[in-house]
């Protein structure tokens, strides 16, 4: 047996993970398993019981290794559970589920205005408010039973200890639920009277309380194991990084990349924040508004270089810029900046899977690029998620902003790192990062350029 250590719960929209980590910051295991949504039911929902069979049987396993002494849940966005004190009493709605257009027209009737919000109109269900005020409508006798309004993260943590939350940081990730620069419910929320269905408001570091002793008993946890409240994902990622801003300099911009790639600049101005942009201010962990701008990276990433992509080469870059082949946004329906236009592919075709690739690469780069510049970062750039696993991404971002130094952290998951953070409260892990070399491709600026002129 090690020394104690703790369990990240990390759900992100494709995958569940599961972390054991150490009191050092020092990952010693991990498991995954897809998220799957499940298509039976009245609607698309997330397997929520598939996550947590799953969850228990791997925490176990993990309890064997060490001594846990606390669990953190940390999940995407935009979602949320309606339980009673048995359960759910409706599944948990996938937020890329399109509520009937009449709801719709209804809907932005009565959404609070972005300006106190700072919560784009979004399609689908990205809008959480929008999928409450379905749920209530579409199914009055379960919603009525409902007992609390769970954020995603808030829920597991609800399921593991008995005790109910609510959450900043989910519920400032463009619900219309939330005013970020009030740091108090919307209008929304007492207008549709969904306050006394909102549980006390805590801190994302707090303990709620033990496991439930028949967890305890089931998993082999010992029976002090805390439940972390949690947090929202991308606020996760941030969270090392919001004593950065203490000096003069410019504060820095976080790029958290995954299934979303989503730009933060912790200290930035509201004012310059556009709707039509999909531009929105999350709320930080210390209840802080932070600017926002996100796009559908690691899903339109997969749209060009198919499910299965094959590595690139230098070259390969190379050979798109010269022969100007251009991805023009967008490849993805949830979102982003670019948001209801059809994606496309201009220029001479792409034979080969490698070319495919980089043709996708230099895209999540300009796509980047151009959130940062919406952003008006100025300052430094952190790079962290699984983009850090292309060799070649941070160089070409480089590349383009010149003056600005790009940092690529070795850690893959800024989400579990924040995680660790949220169970040692006051502590930061060790984090090894590198600045990355601009890579010398002839004709990248010119392709830029040439690529902004394009665009629709």
């Amino acid at each position: 047996m090690t020394d104690t250590a703790i369990i990240v719960l990390d759900i992100g929209k494709t995958n569940v993970k599961l972390a054991l980590i150490d009191a050092a910051g020092t990952q010693l295991a991990e498991r995954r398993r897809p998220n799957t949504v499940l298509r039976d039911g009245p609607y698309p929902h997330h397997d929520t019981e598939g996550i947590w069979n799953w969850m228990l049987e791997t925490i176990g396993e993990f309890a064997a290794t060490a001594p846990v002494r606390a669990i953190v849940p940390v999940t995407h966005g935009a979602t949320a559970a309606l339980v009673d004190h048995d359960g759910l009493v409706l599944p948990v709605l996938d937020y890329e589920f399109e509520p009937p257009a009449a709801q719709r027209t209804e809907y932005l009737a009565a959404r609070p205005a972005y300006g106190t919000t700072y919560s784009p109109s979004l399609p689908a269900g990205l809008n959480l408010g929008r999928q409450l005020a379905w749920l209530a409508s579409a199914f009055p006798a379960d919603f009525a039973r409902t007992k609390h309004i769970l954020m995603y993260p808030q829920y597991w943590a609800w399921r593991l200890s008995g005790v109910a939350a609510g959450e900043v940081t989910s519920l400032g990730c463009h619900t219309d639920l939330w005013q970020p620069s009030r740091q108090q419910y919307s209008q929304l929320v007492e207008g549709s009277g969904w306050t006394p269905l909102m549980p006390p408001l805590r801190n994302a570091w707090d303990p709620l309380g033990p496991v439930l002793p028949a967890l305890a008993e089931r998993t082999g946890l010992p029976a002090g194991c805390q439940v972390i409240c949690g947090i929202h994902d991308s606020n996760a990622s941030l969270l090392r990084h919001l004593d950065a801003t203490g000096s003069h300099a410019a504060p820095p911009a976080i790029l958290s990349t995954g299934t979303w790639v989503i730009a933060a600049l912790p200290g930035g101005q509201l004012d310059g924040l556009k709707e039509a942009s999909d531009m929105l201010a999350n709320c930080s962990a210390l209840g802080q508004p932070v600017p926002c701008i996100r796009f559908m990276g690691g899903r339109e990433f997969g749209a060009l270089a198919g499910t299965d992509a094959v590595p690139c080469s230098v070259a390969d870059l190379q050979q798109i810029i010269d022969q100007g082949t251009y991805a023009l946004p967008a490849f993805a329906e949830a979102g982003g900046p670019f948001a209801g236009r059809k994606g496309s592919v201009v220029g001479p075709a792409l034979p080969t899977d490698a070319e495919r690739t980089a043709l996708a690469t230099l895209y999540c780069v300009l796509m980047s690029d151009w959130c940062l510049t919406a952003l008006g970062s100025a300052g430094d750039i952190v790079v962290e998620g699984s983009f850090t696993n292309n060799p070649h991404f941070a160089p070409l971002l480089a590349a383009l902003r010149r003056g600005q130094q790009v940092t690529v952290t070795d850690d893959a998951s800024g989400t579990t790192s924040g995680g660790w953070m949220l169970a040692h409260w006051g502590h930061a892990p060790a984090v090894h990062s590198h600045a990355a070399d601009p890579i010398a491709l002839q004709g990248w600026p010119q392709y830029r350029e040439r690529w902004l002129t394009l665009l629709p």
